[in-house]
């Protein structure tokens, strides 16, 4: 005998509001995690968007090469051989080219340091070169993902700082444009 459709609304509600409450018991050090990996950059919301990137990047490899390449300063086979070769997660790699950008180095030094200590955190590994991190390089790594998202055409959620310093969507593109 089927069940009755107030019941299995009521019991997709109950589970619903049930998973509800998950976000707010991971949020701690997991946030950000999205199958088991976490950038470790002490920032969740960067954290989040780069468990995304790797996401995008299984689902559209070119374009993401394509963006890392062309706006953060890489060569295409360095990309494509440390995500082959080398395992690499696209948000890694990602990270690792847009933070050598921010400090005015390559991909090469964030990526060399990260080899060194594998286990660490981003945090931990740009505390570790020669251009101490400060609000700045965070600042300009933060709005070059939002620029990623916006050239892959990707919905994106800002936090309310980057909401502040960007604004939505349509500002963004309106801004664009005037430079142009």
């Amino acid at each position: 005998m089927p069940l009755p459709r107030r019941a299995v609304r009521a019991a997709l509600l109950s589970a619903l509001l049930a998973c509800s409450a998950l976000p707010a018991v991971a949020a701690d050090e997991e946030e950000g995690a999205a199958f088991g990996y976490v950038a470790g950059t002490g920032d969740a919301w960067l954290d989040r968007q780069l468990a995304d990137v790797n996401l995008y990047a299984e689902r559209y490899p070119e374009a993401f090469v394509d963006e890392v390449v062309r706006y953060g300063g890489a060569r295409r086979g360095y990309v494509e051989a440390l995500m082959q070769r080398h395992g690499w997660l696209p948000g890694d790699v990602w990270f690792a080219c847009f933070w050598g950008q921010a400090i005015g180095a390559s991909c090469r030094e964030p990526v060399q340091a990260r080899s060194r200590h594998p286990g660490d955190g981003w945090r931990q590994v740009v505390e570790q070169l020669a251009v101490a991190p400060d609000n700045l390089h965070w600042r300009a790594v933060r709005q070059a993902l939002v620029a990623s998202y916006d050239h892959w055409d990707r919905p994106l959620r800002l936090d309310a700082l980057l909401q502040r310093q960007l604004g939505d969507r349509a500002q963004r593109d309106a801004a664009a444009r005037e430079r142009d």
